[in-house]
């Protein structure tokens, strides 16, 4: 599939489509809390770092503060609960399947 197509693809699984003016190049997919840039390459679209927790406009990544795990963006941080991270997993899991769809 095309990157539009797989951006259709996404919008209709209930995934959330943005963009932001701190990434110009990049497409925001975002659900729940969950959020992941996206690039084209290829044939289709892939990820540009790891998935993250939103923390408002920008993706916290997952990172140990203090001996914890945290989603950290600059001065903003939430605690990588369990519920957290299964949630990311998943979102993770989710939309990998539409980047690298398996051949029917």
């Amino acid at each position: 599939m095309d990157p539009s197509e797989i951006l259709q693809s996404l919008y209709l699984a209930g995934f959330e489509l943005q963009t932001f003016d701190r990434f110009p190049r990049a497409i925001c997919v975002v659900k729940g809390n969950c959020i992941a840039l996206l690039e084209p390459g290829g044939k289709g679209l892939r990820f540009i770092g790891k998935p993250g927790w939103r923390l408002g406009e920008v993706l916290g990544v997952l990172t140990t503060k203090a001996g914890q795990q945290v989603f950290q963006a600059k001065d903003q941080c939430v605690e990588a609960t369990a519920e957290r991270l299964k949630q990311l997993q998943e979102f993770e899991t989710e939309l990998a399947s539409f980047l690298n769809p398996k051949p029917n």
